[in-house]
C-alpha cells in the first residue's frame, strides 16, 4: 500500500513538473492588430493568473493537461475565453475585441439577443459601469441621460415615471392606476413606482425602450419600458468592492462576491449602502430633511447543468429610512375666492407670521416630522431552456413593497393639515411563459404567455387636521360659518382609511419578424389581455370635538365624512402593432410602425368627492381604460467608422387618458382620477455616438416633445383660479372645473436635451497599467407645467445641470473624482397646490452641487 502511494505520489509530482515545463506562451492583440498591454490571463476555474507585459507577451503555467480555457482581459475589451487544445512551443496569438464598439452593442428588448442597431425600435442601451461613472445609482438619475424620460418624485411612492412624457399620472400617486412604463428586472415586472427609489446592484445593461410594446413584454407598456439586466454569477471566483464619499457626509458601499459551490452550480451575493446627510433644514425641529439611508440585498444561484438549461433564482431586498423628503413652501398667489379665503388673511387672522418665501435657502418650518420609510423586495426563478433554434423561458415571481410614511401637508408651522400617512402594502405574483427564436432563416419571434396578481391594501391610511384648520374651512365669520371657530371643534379631527385592491392582470401576447424580400421585413404582433379588479373602501372619521350639537357636527362632516363602497370591474382588449423594416445592409435601418394600446381600467382608493347629499360620488369609483393609437418613423444609420446616428419621429393619440385631479375637499387631498377624452403627443427625437478608437467617446440626444389636452372639457381649476364664478342661468354660480383643451401636458418640456463625452489616454497608477479620462455631462429641460391643468404659477422653469468626473481606470481598478450639479443651479423638480387651494403652493427641490471620490476595485 505504501509503494503503491509512493508511485502515485512520484507520477503527481512528476506530472505538475512535465506541466511546468510546458507553459502556454502567446501575445494578446486588438481587432487592429496592435498589442495590448498589461492584459490578464487566467485559467479558468483556478486561481492561477500572469499579467502581459508591455508588449502584450506572456507565459502561464496551467498545471493541467489540454484541453483547458484560458480567460483574457484588459480594461476597454470584452473578456474572452480561448480554449487551448493542445500546448505547443511557438507562441498563440489571441485577439481581443473592444467592449465599446458601438455598433456590436446588443439588447434583449425582443426577448432574445439582437445587435441594437437591429432592431426597429428606438431603445437608448445604458451600460452598467456608465451608469455607474455617471452617478446614477437609482433610476432618477438617468433622467439626466435620456430626454425622453420624465421623472418626478416628492417621495418614493408618490413617483412619476415617464417615457415622452405619459405612463403614470402626473402628481400624487393613487394606487387604484397602472403605470404605462413597464419596469422590467431580469425580466420580472415591478409593479410599484417606488422600485425607481432603490440602488441598482449589479447592474449589466439598461435598456430604455420607447413607444407602446405590448406585444413583447408582460405587462401593458404603452408608453415603453425600461429593460434592466443584472450581471449572473460565474463559476470563476471573483469579487468587487466599491466606496464613494462626498460632501453632506455621503458614503456609498459596494460590494458582490461570486464563484461555485458545486459542479454547475454558481452563487453571488451583492450588498449596497447608502447614506446621506440631508439638504433641507427644519428650523423648527433643528435637523435635516432630504438624506439617505439605505441598504440593499442580493442574493443569486446560477444553475447550467448543460448547454440547453440555464436556471437562475434570485432574491433582493430593500430598506430605506431616510430622512424624509419634505417640499418647501415656493410662493403665495391670489386666488378668485373672497378677500376673507385668501391665504395672507387666514394666516394673519390665526396670529402667525407670514410664511418666508425662499426656497433656495433650504429651510422649511414644519412641525410634523417627515418621515418615508419602505422595503421593497423579492424572489424569482427563471429557466431557460434552449428548443430548436429558440429558447423557452419561464419567469415565475413574488414581490412586496411596505410603505410607512409621515407628511406635514401644510407645508408650514400652522396646524392645519398636520398628518398625511399613506401606510401601505403591497404583493405581487407573475408568471410569464414565453418562446423566442429564429422560426426559420426568414422567420422569427416570440409568443408568450403572462400573468400578474396582485393584494394592495391601504392599511389605517391617517389624514388628520390641527387646532388650525377651522380657518382653512370657514367661508366667512357669520352664521353658521361662525362656528367653526368653536374651541376645539377640529382638532386632532382626521379619518382612517383601510383599503384593499386585488387585481388580476392575464395576457396571451405574439409576434413574429419576417423577411418577406430581401432586406424588407415586416413585423405583425398581437396581444390579447384581460384585467379585473376588485376594490373595497373604509373610511371612518376620529377625533375633534364630541358634541351632539347638530350645527357643529355638520360643520365637522363638511370635513371629514365616512365613506364606505365596494365596487368590481373588468374589460379585455385585443391590441396590436405592425412594424415595416428596411435594412438593405448592416449601416441602415428604415422602420416605420403603427400600434394600438391600452391602460386598464382603474378605481378611486384616495377618497371620493361627495354628492350635494354629502354621499361618496361612487360615478367616479371606477376610471375608463386609456386606448392608444400610436405611428412612429425611424431610421438607424452608421455613417461613418464609430459613429451611430438614429433619428425618430412620431405620433401618439390617447383616448380617455387617465389623469390625476386634486380635488378642494380634504377628504381627497391625496388626488382622484378622472379621464380626459382626448390627449395627443407628437415630437422628434435624434441621438447620436461617436468613438474615436480608445481615445474619444461623444454622445449627445435631443427629444422635442409636444403634448396636448386634445379635448379635456371638465378639467379641475388651476389654484389661481379657485372659486371662479361663472354666470349660470342668469346666476352667479360657482365652479368646480373647466375646459382645458389645447391646454399642455404637465410634465413634458418641449426641449430636452443631454450630451457627454470622455477622453482618455494610456498610462499607469504605481504599478497599474490604464487609462487616464475626463468625462462630462450636460442636459437641459425647458419649462414644462407641473399641474394637471395649466396654470399660470404651478410651472417649473427650464434648467441645465453640468457634471463632471477625472480619474484613472484599469481592468481591476478605478480611482475618480467626481461632481453632479457643477455650477449649483437652483431648480424645482416639482411644483404642487396646499391642500385646500387657499393660494399656497410648495416644491421639490434638486439637489445643489454634490462632489466626492470613488474607488472601485476587482480581483
Amino acid at each position: 500500500m505504501k509503494k503503491s502511494l509512493l508511485i502515485i505520489f512520484s507520477f503527481i509530482i512528476s506530472t505538475g513538473f512535465a506541466f511546468a515545463q510546458n507553459p502556454v506562451t502567446g501575445i494578446v492583440k486588438g481587432a487592429n492588430g496592435i498589442t495590448i498591454p498589461n492584459a490578464t490571463i487566467k485559467v479558468r476555474g483556478t486561481n492561477i493568473f500572469v499579467s502581459a507585459d508591455a508588449n502584450g507577451a506572456f507565459s502561464i503555467d496551467a498545471k493541467q493537461e489540454p484541453p483547458f480555457y484560458i480567460q483574457v482581459s484588459s480594461v476597454g475589451y470584452k473578456p474572452q475565453d480561448f480554449q487551448i487544445l493542445k500546448l505547443q512551443n511557438s507562441p498563440i496569438e489571441l485577439v481581443l475585441v473592444e467592449n465599446t464598439l458601438l455598433d456590436e452593442i446588443v439588447v434583449t428588448s425582443r426577448r432574445r439577443s439582437e445587435v441594437l442597431q437591429d432592431v426597429p425600435i428606438p431603445i437608448t442601451v445604458i451600460g452598467g459601469q456608465a451608469a455607474e461613472n455617471a452617478g446614477a445609482f437609482n433610476v432618477n438619475r438617468l433622467k439626466e441621460l435620456v430626454p425622453s424620460v420624465q421623472l418626478y418624485a416628492s417621495n418614493a411612492r408618490n413617483t412619476t415615471l415617464n417615457i415622452r412624457g405619459l405612463g403614470s399620472t402626473f402628481g400624487l400617486t393613487n394606487d387604484g392606476i397602472d403605470p404605462g412604463v413597464g419596469f422590467y428586472v431580469d425580466g420580472v415586472y415591478h409593479a410599484r413606482p417606488a422600485a425607481t427609489s432603490t440602488d441598482f446592484l449589479d447592474i449589466e445593461q439598461i435598456e430604455v425602450i420607447r413607444g407602446p410594446q405590448g406585444t413583447l413584454f408582460g405587462k401593458n407598456t404603452t408608453a415603453g419600458a425600461f429593460n434592466i439586466t443584472t450581471t449572473k454569477p460565474t463559476q470563476t471566483p471573483s469579487a468587487k468592492v466599491e466606496l464613494s464619499v462626498g460632501n453632506y457626509n455621503f458614503i456609498q458601499a459596494k460590494t458582490s462576491i461570486s464563484g461555485g459551490v458545486a459542479k454547475n452550480l454558481a452563487a453571488k451575493l451583492s450588498i449596497s449602502g447608502t447614506q446621506r446627510d440631508g439638504t433641507i433644514w427644519n428650523t423648527r425641529e433643528e435637523r435635516k430633511y432630504s438624506g439617505q439611508n439605505n441598504i440593499g440585498f442580493k442574493g443569486q444561484l446560477y444553475y447550467t447543468p448543460s448547454d440547453k438549461l440555464q436556471v437562475l433564482l434570485s432574491g433582493d431586498v430593500s430598506v430605506q429610512h431616510p430622512a424624509g423628503y419634505p417640499l418647501v413652501i415656493a410662493g403665495v398667489t391670489t386666488t378668485e375666492r373672497s378677500a376673507y379665503r385668501q391665504y395672507a388673511k387666514i394666516v394673519s387672522d390665526l396670529g402667525y407670521q407670514q410664511p418666508k418665501i425662499d426656497p433656495f435657502s433650504r429651510e422649511i418650518n414644519t412641525n410634523t416630522p417627515w418621515r418615508h420609510n419602505q422595503s421593497i423586495g423579492g424572489i424569482s426563478l427563471n429557466v431557460d431552456y434552449k428548443i430548436g433554434n429558440g429558447t423557452l423561458t419561464s419567469t415565475t415571481a413574488w414581490r412586496f413593497w411596505n410603505w410607512d410614511p409621515t407628511n406635514d401637508r401644510d407645508f408650514s408651522e400652522l396646524s392645519a393639515l398636520t398628518k398625511s400617512q399613506g401606510n401601505s402594502r403591497h404583493d405581487q405574483y407573475s408568471q410569464e411563459v414565453r418562446y423566442a427564436g429564429n422560426i426559420t432563416d426568414k422567420l422569427s419571434g416570440v409568443v408568450g404567455l403572462f400573468a400578474l396578481g396582485q393584494n394592495l391594501q391601504g392599511l389605517d391610511q391617517t389624514e388628520e387636521v390641527g387646532k388650525d384648520q377651522w380657518r382653512f374651512v370657514q367661508t366667512g365669520n357669520t352664521g353658521t360659518q361662525a362656528l367653526y371657530s368653536t374651541p376645539g371643534l377640529l382638532d386632532g379631527f382626521g379619518i382612517k382609511t383601510n383599503s384593499t385592491i386585488k387585481s388580476l392582470s392575464a395576457a396571451v401576447f405574439a409576434q413574429v419578424d419576417w423577411e418577406f424580400l430581401e432586406h424588407f421585413h415586416v413585423l405583425p404582433g398581437l396581444r390579447f389581455t384581460y384585467d379585473k379588479k376588485d376594490v373595497d373602501y373604509n373610511r371612518v372619521t376620529y377625533g375633534g370635538l364630541q358634541t351632539t350639537d347638530a350645527s357643529l357636527l355638520a360643520l365637522k362632516s363638511a370635513v371629514y365624512s365616512n365613506q364606505q363602497f365596494s365596487t368590481s370591474t373588468e374589460n379585455n382588449n385585443l391590441s396590436g402593432n405592425i412594424t415595416l423594416s428596411y435594412r438593405p445592409n448592416p449601416k441602415l435601418n428604415v422602420y416605420g410602425t403603427f400600434s394600438t394600446a391600452y391602460k386598464p381600467v382603474g378605481v378611486n382608493v384616495g377618497g371620493l368627492p361627495t354628492t350635494s347629499s354629502g354621499e361618496a360620488d361612487l360615478s367616479l369609483a371606477v376610471v375608463k381604460p386609456e386606448y392608444v393609437e400610436h405611428y412612429e418613423l425611424g431610421v438607424k444609420t452608421k455613417p461613418a467608422k464609430g459613429l451611430l446616428l438614429n433619428i425618430t419621429a412620431f405620433n401618439t393619440d390617447i383616448k380617455d387618458y387617465q389623469t390625476n385631479v386634486q380635488s378642494p375637499q380634504l377628504g381627497v387631498n391625496r388626488g382622484y382620477l378622472a379621464n380626459a377624452e382626448k390627449v395627443n403627443v407628437k415630437g422628434l427625437e435624434v441621438d447620436g455616438t461617436y468613438q474615436l478608437e480608445r481615445f474619444l467617446t461623444l454622445n449627445a440626444a435631443l427629444a422635442y416633445l409636444d403634448g396636448k389636452y386634445v379635448k379635456f372639457t371638465n378639467a379641475p381649476l388651476p389654484l389661481e383660479e379657485t372659486g371662479h364664478t361663472e354666470i349660470i342661468n342668469g346666476t352667479s354660480t360657482q365652479v368646480a372645473f373647466k375646459d382645458a383643451s389645447g391646454g399642455r401636458l404637465p410634465g413634458i418640456s418641449k426641449w430636452n436635451i443631454s450630451g457627454g463625452a470622455e477622453f482618455s489616454t494610456p498610462g499607469s497608477l504605481a504599478t497599474k497599467a490604464g487609462r487616464y479620462f475626463i468625462a462630462g455631462d450636460a442636459s437641459y429641460r425647458s419649462e414644462y407645467s407641473s399641474n394637471p391643468t395649466p396654470s399660470r404659477v404651478l410651472n417649473v422653469k427650464g434648467y441645465s445641470l453640468l457634471n463632471a468626473r477625472l480619474g484613472f481606470k484599469s481592468e481591476k481598478f478605478s480611482a475618480f473624482i467626481w461632481s453632479r450639479n457643477i455650477a449649483n443651479k437652483n431648480y424645482y423638480e416639482q411644483l404642487q397646490a396646499a391642500a385646500g387651494n387657499s393660494g399656497l403652493y410648495a416644491g421639490v427641490l434638486g439637489d445643489p452641487r454634490t462632489y466626492g471620490a470613488t474607488l472601485r476595485y476587482t480581483f
